[in-house]
């Protein structure tokens, strides 16, 4: 920059007093007048005060915009990771704002002293899972090192090979079973292990049998794997424990929606495992959460280990949780939790849904149409399993489907759509039905920016 174009920046004062009267405080638009000139100099640009105040404002707006924000859902992937995974209930949000203040979170209120974290949900998770106790981590990965942790610390952990798994964010069971302190004992091949492979396996310095669900992927055609029930009764006759990481966790048969049928909670445990772990966020419905039920002793010994107070669940977690589970007790988990509203919906209700949708869209310009897609619970939920489904898919006028995809996403509030056959579209199976307007005024708004 030419020592006349330095001239001609205005001074950080000129730029603040051309920003006006505003609810920023000073400090902050100083910061932001100064990079802004700073930026300029480097550049060898040049402009007014007025122009330096705009730019100014623009930076602190950006800046101020949150980057956690609420997307609709239109990937058709219900529990989809990157969007958080299972929408809350309107009980379960409810319970989040009343525990938002003051709360007996660890207060015994009929003793009038402190009180248990973990004793909220533990006699609901156990009546659920049909297991003696039941105790609350922040994640599956806490729970299932949690376990192996109080457990099998020391002493070896048998892991058939196939499930020697790596789910999404670098979760790798391997290295879940080293952080514990236990070591891997890999028994059987890729796709066939039997209950003689484990057997075979077991010494004086076995501490537990690990079972592991697939979760993102299915291995299929010559494959053995023995039954639960198998390797619990090996297990309990050798004296060690019986862990089984489910990864989802399921309550509720998902055969009866058009899907594969997955391993219930109350099964795994009907079947000897002295710990079943599991997902809060997933095919349960609820908060974030790593649950673990089972046998007391057992139970007992995750809730008293150390490694607890760094993973145990805060109030809100707790309060969303709990009121997820009482809607399983009381027979209402089907019609109010949102995941399995979704799950549950008929591609003629989803067609309806869509028709409507575009209906409002094309009398408001937008070129669209009704097409038939193939949705997935996701969030490593029944790998491969699909649902017929219907989206809105948006024509070639308003651009390619990148471009209209990246428009979506600047809508208020943004929306993440799919791509199908070269065209945006929007998967109605992940959508709930009281934000089809909302959805059809933010597309309009969005392709109007046109």
């Amino acid at each position: 920059m030419t020592t006349d174009a330095r001239r001609r920046l205005p001074s950080v004062d000129a730029v603040v007093r051309a920003a006006g009267d505003s609810d920023v405080p000073r400090e902050r638009l100083v910061r932001a007048a100064r990079d802004i000139l700073a930026e300029a100099r480097a550049a060898g640009t040049s402009f007014d005060e007025g122009a330096a105040a705009e730019a100014a404002r623009r930076r602190l707006r950006e800046r101020d915009r949150r980057s956690l924000r609420r997307v609709l859902n239109a990937t058709g992937v219900v529990l989809q990771t990157n969007l958080g995974r299972a929408p809350l209930a309107a009980v379960a949000l409810a319970a989040i704002a009343e525990a938002a203040g003051a709360v007996s979170v660890e207060y015994d209120l009929d003793a009038g002293r402190r009180g248990e974290r973990h004793g909220h949900a533990s006699r609901l998770l156990a009546e659920l899972a049909g297991a003696e106790d039941g105790v609350v981590a922040n994640n599956n990965a806490a729970a299932v090192l949690l376990a192996l942790a109080a457990l099998a610390s020391r002493k070896e952990v048998i892991v058939a090979r196939g499930e020697l798994v790596e789910i999404g964010g670098g979760f790798r069971i391997p290295d879940v079973l080293r952080r514990s302190g236990a070591k891997l004992v890999e028994v059987g091949t890729t796709n066939r292990t039997y209950v003689r492979d484990y057997a075979a396996a077991i010494t004086e310095r076995t501490g537990a049998i690990l079972r592991v669900h697939a979760s993102n992927f299915k291995l299929t055609g010559f494959v053995a794997r023995p039954e639960d029930r198998s390797l619990g009764a090996l297990a309990h006759e050798r004296g060690v424990a019986f862990i089984h990481d489910l990864g989802s966790g399921t309550f509720i048969d998902t055969s009866r929606f058009g899907l594969a049928r997955e391993e219930t909670v109350p099964e795994a445990i009907a079947a000897g495992a002295d710990v079943v772990t599991f997902s809060g966020d997933k095919l349960l419905g609820g908060p974030q959460a790593g649950l673990a039920v089972g046998r007391a002793t057992a139970i007992a010994a995750l809730r008293s280990h150390p490694l607890m107070r760094a993973m145990r669940p805060d109030k809100l977690t707790i309060a969303a949780l709990v009121a997820t589970l009482e809607l399983y007790r009381d027979g209402r988990a089907e019609s109010e939790l949102p995941v399995w509203r979704m799950i549950a919906a008929t591609p003629n209700a989803l067609a309806k849904r869509a028709r409507a949708i575009a209906t409002r869209l094309a009398s408001r310009g937008v070129d669209c149409d009704v097409i038939e897609t193939l949705s997935t619970v996701g969030g490593g939920s029944l790998p491969e399993e699909t649902q017929p489904s219907r989206a809105v898919a948006l024509g070639p006028r308003h651009g390619r489907a990148n471009e209209v995809a990246a428009r979506l996403r600047t809508a208020d509030p943004p929306i993440v759509a799919r791509v199908v056959d070269d065209r945006a579209a929007l998967d109605l199976r992940s959508v709930a039905a009281e934000d089809d307007e909302m959805l059809a005024q933010a597309v309009t708004a969005a392709l109007a920016k046109e």
